[in-house]
């Protein structure tokens, strides 16, 4: 993918994806409830960005982080998908 990707934007996309986990991590100590939708789908977006950025700018120790947390985003988003769904919620 490294090829496709300069690494100016690599650098972007995972600024972007750092902004993100800041803004969800900020988001949860703030929040008066949670909404684990919103939380696991910005940590979602956050950890693929900087995946994307690290297939430019590799760093095994990150890679590891990052999918974990991408594993551990997913399954708490579907978790939270099924909730709303059992729920009846539709937002």
């Amino acid at each position: 993918m490294s090829a496709y990707i300069s690494s100016f934007a690599a650098n972007a996309i995972g600024i972007i994806g750092s902004i993100l986990f800041i803004a969800a991590f900020a988001y949860a100590n703030m929040a008066k409830m949670l909404d684990q939708l919103l939380f696991n789908a910005v940590n979602l977006v956050g950890a693929i960005l900087l995946l994307i950025s690290l297939s430019v700018h590799f760093n095994l120790a990150a890679f590891l982080l990052e999918a974990a947390w991408a594993l551990i985003a997913s399954w708490g988003l579907l978790r939270a998908l099924r909730a709303r769904r059992t729920r009846g919620d539709s937002a």
